[in-house]
């Protein structure tokens, strides 16, 4: 059974940056498609962005806008979230999921993380 466990989460100010890691326990990541989704209070859990496990292609939401880059190191069996320029809009809790479809739909992904805060000031 594969475990995810977010870090790196914190408080910001705007136009700050953080690096957010999750790392995997029990299986290996290398034959998974993982994202990074988030969810404010009250809204619905969105896509932030994908990597895909065949050739680490990558896929991100629009308001991303070139701000953030997703990695990967299968060595390792950890995904990235290196965010820049955080915006107050940003604030969420940011999960990181792993799946076998490279979908930008939260139900194709099978293991889910607990999450970890991102709160960007103004």
């Amino acid at each position: 059974q594969m475990l995810l466990v977010e870090s790196g989460g914190g408080l910001v100010q705007a136009g700050g940056s953080l690096k957010l890691s999750c790392v995997a326990t029990g299986r290996a990541i290398n034959h998974y498609n993982m994202g990074w989704f988030r969810q404010a209070p009250g809204k619905e859990r969105e896509l932030v962005a994908l990597i895909r496990y065949i050739d680490a292609g990558t896929y991100y939401a629009d308001f991303v806008q070139g701000r953030f880059t997703i990695s990967r190191d299968n060595a390792k069996n950890t995904v990235d979230l290196q965010m820049g320029n955080l915006k107050p809009e940003d604030t969420a809790l940011y999960l990181c999921a792993a799946g076998g479809q490279f979908s930008r739909k939260a139900e194709h992904y099978d293991v889910w993380g607990q999450g970890i805060q991102v709160t960007v000031s103004s």
